[in-house]
């Protein structure tokens, strides 16, 4: 039987022992939340937050607990600039293992930063993996119509990268721009909400 806490923070491995993914902790109780599953990284996929008490709270038990904290900008709304993929890609290759991956309800941006998180450790092969952590059961993805950009990444990605290694083609090659032109050439120019600039909020 699975505890509580992994059932009210929707949380499931990505790989045992090596990465994990979760909602955010609302109701408290982080600490031994991430101790029980032995965590020594989390990659808060909401951004740095200092004026809300959740993002202090979550840097406060972390430093308390010796756990490695990074912070990491998305918005499942908005196409990430290049910037923010190299953030994330900078995040998966510091953090110590097992590493917790977490955005606020563990669905939509934690779903593109688990499968990422899958390609970039293991290669294309596992693509049906990283596929797979868009299901919305057990993972509770069901994207709203301006979020199923999310999704149609993965396959992007695999176009354009031409079997280079996901890093290496998101930190040359990756722009928004070329992303935008490419879904809205496919028909899917209402699964986004357009480009993410400097300053905007990526919606919390």
């Amino acid at each position: 039987m699975r505890p509580l806490s992994d059932i009210l923070y929707n949380f499931h491995w990505i790989v045992p022992g090596e990465a994990a993914r979760s909602a955010q902790a609302y109701a408290g109780f982080l600490g031994p939340f991430l101790r029980s599953h032995g965590m020594r990284a989390v990659v808060n996929l909401r951004g740095p937050n200092p004026h809300w008490s959740w993002w202090r709270y979550e840097k406060r038990v972390c430093a308390k607990n010796g756990i490695a904290h990074f912070d990491v900008m998305l918005s499942s709304k908005r196409l990430p600039t290049r910037r923010m993929f190299e953030i994330l890609l900078d995040a998966f290759d510091a953090a110590p293992a097992p590493v917790l991956l977490k955005c606020s309800g563990g669905q939509d941006r934690t779903s593109l930063a688990s499968a990422l998180w899958l390609i970039h450790k293991k290669g294309w092969s596992v693509l049906g993996e990283a596929e797979a952590q868009y299901a919305r059961w057990p993972y509770l993805h069901r994207p709203k119509p301006y979020q199923r950009w999310l999704k149609l990444f993965l396959e992007y990605a695999r176009e354009e990268a031409a079997g280079r290694p996901v890093s290496q083609w998101l930190r040359d090659s990756y722009t928004p721009e070329a992303m935008k032109a490419w879904l809205e050439a496919r028909g899917k120019a209402d699964t986004f909400k357009g480009l993410h600039k400097p300053g905007t909020a990526p919606g919390i």
